[in-house]
């Protein structure tokens, strides 16, 4: 079957700058058949709980944190509305990244990069930061960008279109500001101090914009392979257009876009802390054939000089010890290793009996 791209010209690489996308699915997009979403349909998951952030105030500050922790605990995803930031800042936000996969190549040139240890603080990616070496494609490009220090990692985001920086910052500076919210609230519903979360963040926190053009056969291929997120939490911003996907109860559901909501995704290492009570869930991304689809995926780390551990006051004689104490760093690189494929990374992890 024919190819794709060339070899002479590596932008070719990227789905959104290629003309030539009518016609069959090329055979480096193809999944094998155990991992294709098929052309089956997905049961739509309407019932992902809404979280309304403005109820935190006063006698339902309780009820909310619980609705928090059971969502954590049954889903590993909830979605937030009246969260503080502004609907109009998420839209232009969401309508900068648009237009940014939308400029011609030459624009998008400066931040193409096929080499994952890239230091520099924004950097567009075909498929994935293993493009060279995965072994099938996935169906996006792939913007990436360092956001701490936001002061010192601005200067390298792009220029174009106009006002990019000025509003994906200040996108980046509100959506950190609500994470603590949230954090409290899932600490406060697991019965853990006040601040217990209070400085565990500010390693890292990073942007993913993922990009996934309209797809010849959804049914070959993903956006997305299943995973769990190897972070503490992730904030996500989706378009209107469907595709995230959770595996729940043996299947997978789809997750409907919610107007001006945010997706929140519980990560590896809030599962580590909750000693097991909160769960990461894996999730994919599917594509479609008439739309392209536009997700924001905010991923907050621990700091690098912690260690990550359960909570003691979340350990007792009915409820022993699951995890070991780690770095971020030491469960990041094996997890990376593993191409974030792992079945269960946090096996490596528990204690045995």
């Amino acid at each position: 079957m024919e190819k794709l791209i060339s070899n002479n010209n590596p932008m070719e690489k990227l789905i959104s700058n290629n003309n030539q996308l009518q016609r069959p699915l090329p055979e480096e997009y193809i999944f094998p058949l155990e991992k294709r979403p098929g052309k089956l349909p997905v049961s739509a998951c309407k019932f992902v709980p809404v979280i309304d952030l403005d109820e935190t105030a006063g006698d339902s500050r309780a009820v909310i944190s619980q609705k928090i922790l059971k969502a954590s605990q049954e889903f590993g995803f909830f979605q937030v509305i009246n969260h503080g930031v502004p609907e109009d800042l998420m839209k232009d936000t969401m309508s900068m990244f648009k237009k940014f996969f939308d400029l011609p190549a030459e624009d998008k040139a400066i931040f193409y990069t096929e080499d994952a240890r890239s230091k520099k603080y924004c950097n567009l990616f075909p498929s994935s930061m293993i493009y060279a070496t995965e072994d099938v494609h996935l169906w996006r490009d792939n913007l990436k960008h360092d956001c701490h220090p936001l002061e010192k990692c601005i200067l390298d985001w792009p220029e174009k279109p106009t006002g990019y920086r000025k509003v994906v910052g200040s996108y980046a500076t509100e959506v950190t500001k609500m994470v603590p919210r949230i954090l409290e609230l899932i600490g406060e519903g697991l019965g853990l101090e006040s601040g217990y979360f209070e400085g565990k963040l500010g390693g890292v926190s990073s942007l993913s914009v993922n990009h996934y053009p309209p797809c010849p056969d959804p049914s070959l291929t993903l956006g997305l392979s299943k995973h769990c997120d190897p972070n503490l939490i992730t904030i996500l911003l989706q378009d209107d257009v469907c595709g995230l996907q959770i595996f729940k109860d043996n299947e997978w559901i789809g997750v409907d876009p919610v107007p001006h909501a945010f997706v929140v995704n519980i990560g590896y290492q809030l599962q580590i802390m909750s000693n097991n009570k909160l769960k990461s869930v894996e999730h994919r991304a599917v594509t479609n054939s008439r739309t392209a689809r536009t997700s924001v995926a905010f991923f907050f780390t621990p700091r690098d000089d912690i260690m990550i551990e359960p909570a003691r006051d979340l350990i007792d004689a009915s409820n022993p010890q699951v995890f070991r104490a780690c770095q971020f760093l030491e469960f990041l690189r094996y997890y990376m290793a593993k191409n974030g494929t792992d079945e269960d990374a946090l096996e490596h992890f528990k204690l045995r009996a």
